[in-house]
């Protein structure tokens, strides 16, 4: 397997419009509307580069999938955990575990979406730290 496997991730939602709002809020993003053949499936994605490294993923409003699970928890990256953070209560979400320390790794905190879903906000060490 190579490094870095994930390649994609979809967070499930039951209010399109409200969770366009809160993630691109949030990180201060604009969506962009993926096509389907299926027109059940609406689909926004976060912005992607394919030759970079890392994953992109989108929001995704399917008949049938809830939202809310708590088994896969999609970690965004930021400069400063902190930034992202104080604007999630704003947007209209919770705080689950504020900013904390995990050591090496950096910085990371949890929060709840509007949709119940549970995401990480994850920033590397800082090389003073």
């Amino acid at each position: 397997m190579k490094p870095n496997p994930i390649v994609w991730c979809e967070i499930y939602v039951q209010d399109m419009d409200r969770a366009k709002r809160f993630y691109e809020s949030v990180f201060e993003v604009k969506l962009e509307k993926l096509e389907s053949p299926d027109t059940s499936i609406e689909m926004w994605a976060f912005p992607m580069a394919m030759d970079a490294v890392g994953a992109s993923g989108a929001l995704v409003k399917m008949d049938g999938v809830e939202s809310g699970g708590r088994g896969t928890i999609p970690y965004f990256h930021c400069d400063e955990v902190a930034v992202e953070l104080e604007r999630v209560v704003t947007a209209g979400g919770k705080i689950y575990t504020p900013k904390e320390s995990i050591g090496q790794y950096g910085f990371m905190a949890l929060v709840v979406d509007t949709e119940g879903n549970t995401i990480g906000l994850h920033m590397p060490p800082k090389a003073t730290e």
